[in-house]
């Protein structure tokens, strides 16, 4: 892509890239031609540049949400960039077996929650947190994406596990959560998916109206690969 394009590209972005590439692999989508990178590897490749970017210089990991130190936003360490690389590992682990990948979604989803954009009795996942504070507070803006993001990636981790109940747990919670959060926004309606943040007072910008559609998807997924959950998220949806 254009190096100019490229530049204003974050974390986040290029995971979503990497899911689409990942359903690829796992859809069995025909591969590019020979000579071409396949998309397991473009996959793979993507993986492999998160990891150096992997930041220990403060807040004890995490990602930023910039890749590039002269894009606004360099300093805040988001959900969804993160989100999006425990995603990519839970699902790289599942399809390959490869270990490395299942412990960096374990590291992943650890910091994520030690830090606080995951809360421990909830499961509500939170907007992100700033390393010009060593991320010692959070943004606790919800979003419908973020909390789907963490969905699948643990529902695939239960059934690459062979339904582990940590995953089992941690599945379940995100579930609730996101029935809890995203479902039924006025006291005569039931289980109509919302954004609540932006949507009652109509504030959404040109993003934020696609981030129920991850959710969606990533919650008709979850039913698939961890069937326990497949009554509710059929109800919900």
């Amino acid at each position: 892509m254009p190096p100019a394009y490229y530049s204003s590209l974050g974390n986040d972005d290029q995971a979503f890239w990497a899911l689409a590439v990942l359903s690829a692999v796992e859809y069995g989508f025909p591969n590019p031609p020979s000579g071409s990178p396949q998309w397991l590897d473009l996959a793979e490749a993507v993986f492999n540049t998160m990891v150096p970017r992997w930041d220990m210089k403060s807040c004890g990991g995490g990602l930023r949400w910039q890749i590039f130190a002269s894009n606004a936003g360099y300093d805040y360490k988001n959900t969804i960039s993160n989100g999006g690389f425990f995603q990519i590992a839970a699902r790289l682990a599942r399809f390959t077996g490869n270990s490395t990948y299942l412990d960096w979604a374990e590291k992943i989803y650890d910091w994520s929650a030690g830090i606080g954009l995951i809360d421990h009795n909830n499961y509500n996942v939170y907007d992100g947190t700033d390393d010009k504070i060593n991320c010692t507070g959070v943004d606790h803006t919800l979003w419908t994406y973020n909390t789907g993001m963490f969905l699948y990636g643990a529902s695939t981790l239960y059934n690459y596990t062979n339904g582990s109940s940590l995953w089992a747990n941690r599945t379940t919670g995100l579930l609730t959560a996101a029935s809890n959060n995203f479902f039924s926004p006025y006291p005569n309606s039931s289980d109509i998916l919302f954004e609540p943040t932006c949507e009652p007072g109509s504030k959404c910008n040109y993003d934020q109206p696609s981030f129920k559609a991850y959710l969606a998807r990533w919650l008709a997924k979850t039913a698939l690969v961890a069937p326990f959950t497949a009554p509710a998220i059929s109800t919900l949806l």
